[in-house]
């Protein structure tokens, strides 16, 4: 090993240009689908040196070991990350920071073994990345999230279609048999695939108790997914409405769920949540509220609020994120947002006890976090949609596809890996209607 804590040091100075920057991304990546992978972005020299420099010297004080180019190493020691093509790489952070840092991965410009462990040695550390005094200035760097991701309920409808009306082949390439898109709850860990289905079934069934879900009880399910939760409760004697964006998915949900012959007790509906129109026993909605965008959780709130009967009941499952660093990226654009997510953002829990006493009769009465199990869950996708890395290139997606996607699913596991990301299980209700949990 060639890194050390002198070596680092030296290495935290700008070094010299790295030779020429190449216009095009070292691998063959299609132009008209991801334009601003193809092409390396335009920006200035003086951006791109500060943005060297800065990141030489986070890199340098870091446990990974850093491969710059064919002669430099940074960093105290740990996961590897090897970046090939270090003048495209700096050029891409200089000129859309964390946004750069991902599509430089997807053009194949940097590499990690164990890709995991890197991001989360990152993750760990996002709030300190970057010099105290620029994090102030993040209005001026930082890009802005763009108007037309604003979920409007126009807007929302071509967020959501862009994720999950990809192709419910490659969901299902990767997840278990219930088509479950949320976190699982384990017995124990190491997670095993085989255990997958089951572990999702045990997290619909305490969303449902949570939510008091039995005979009778008039259900409403903001997020569809795949219809597994909305077949759970119908199984209990439940009339269940389940809302959804997504085409595709309302489709095979309606399929899945004629299957399992509750046709009569669940209806589909291609609808947006502000659009419900009457009152239900119980709500439950699991990771929507990351969809909705925080200039939006306000109306959010009132909707669950208004569609609630008296004495009912709320059940959510969320992601979540720390407050301050809620409060620090709220405004900007970002990688999963540009990417994976559009119009996506995650709140904190004091973000949800706060919207809902300022704007509702509802309070959070319970809630629990099992962060960890979310990281066994995506482990489990990730190692899943390796193996199918073929099945996914003969549905169409390429190989710059199949890199995003990767990032994507590593970078989450690494978020639930260090602690950033949490994700909870929680029970709202109306203090002083009937028993809370």
């Amino acid at each position: 090993m060639t890194s050390s804590s002198s070596s680092a040091a030296s290495s935290s100075s700008p070094s010299a240009p790295a030779t020429v920057l190449p216009d095009r991304a070292p691998h063959a990546v299609d132009e008209r689908r991801w334009p601003d992978v193809a092409r390396t972005p335009r920006t200035s020299r003086v951006r791109t040196a500060v943005a060297e420099r800065i990141v030489r010297r986070a890199l340098g004080q870091l446990p990974l070991r850093v491969r710059v180019g064919a002669t430099e190493t940074l960093g105290l020691g740990g996961p590897l990350l090897e970046v090939r093509d270090p003048a495209a790489f700096f050029r891409r952070i200089g000129a859309d920071g964390l946004i750069g840092f991902g599509e430089s991965y997807m053009a194949g410009e940097w590499e990690a073994p164990d890709l995991v462990g890197a991001l989360t040695v990152l993750a760990e550390r996002a709030a300190h990345l970057i010099p105290a005094p620029l994090q102030r200035l993040r209005s001026v760097w930082a890009s802005k999230q763009p108007d037309a991701q604003r979920n409007t309920p126009e807007g929302s409808r071509d967020n959501i279609s862009r994720h999950y009306d990809l192709s419910n082949d490659l969901f299902a390439l990767f997840l278990d048999e219930t088509l479950s898109y949320s976190s699982a709850l384990f017995r124990s860990f190491p997670a095993d695939r085989s255990l997958l289905a089951a572990a999702q079934r045990r997290k619909i069934d305490r969303l449902l108790d949570r939510a008091g879900v039995g005979l009778g009880t008039q259900l409403l399910e903001i997020g569809t997914g795949w219809g597994e939760l909305a077949i759970r409760a119908a199984e209990r004697g439940a009339r269940v409405i389940t809302v959804t964006l997504s085409a595709e998915q309302r489709d095979l949900a309606r399929a899945r769920i004629r299957a399992a012959g509750y046709e009569e007790n669940v209806t589909v509906l291609l609808r947006d949540y502000r659009r419900v129109m009457g009152t239900f026993d119980a709500v439950v909605s699991v990771e929507m509220v990351e969809a909705v965008g925080a200039e939006f959780w306000p109306e959010y709130f009132r909707t669950l609020d208004r569609l609630l009967a008296p004495g009912g009941r709320i059940a959510l499952q969320a992601i979540t994120m720390p407050h301050d660093r809620m409060l620090a990226t709220r405004d900007t654009f970002t990688w999963i947002q540009k990417y994976v997510f559009p119009g996506g953002f995650l709140p904190s829990v004091e973000a949800i006890e706060q919207i809902t006493a300022e704007h509702t009769a509802l309070r959070v009465t319970d809630r629990d976090g099992f962060g960890p199990h979310y990281e066994q869950t995506l482990r489990l996708w990730r190692e899943r949609f390796t193996e199918q890395a073929a099945q996914v290139e003969a549905l169409g997606f390429d190989e710059t596809f199949r890199r995003m996607w990767t990032f994507y699913l590593a970078y989450s596991e690494a978020g639930f890996r260090s602690g950033y990301l949490d994700v909870q299980q929680m029970v709202l209700t109306r203090p002083g209607e009937g028993d809370t949990v």
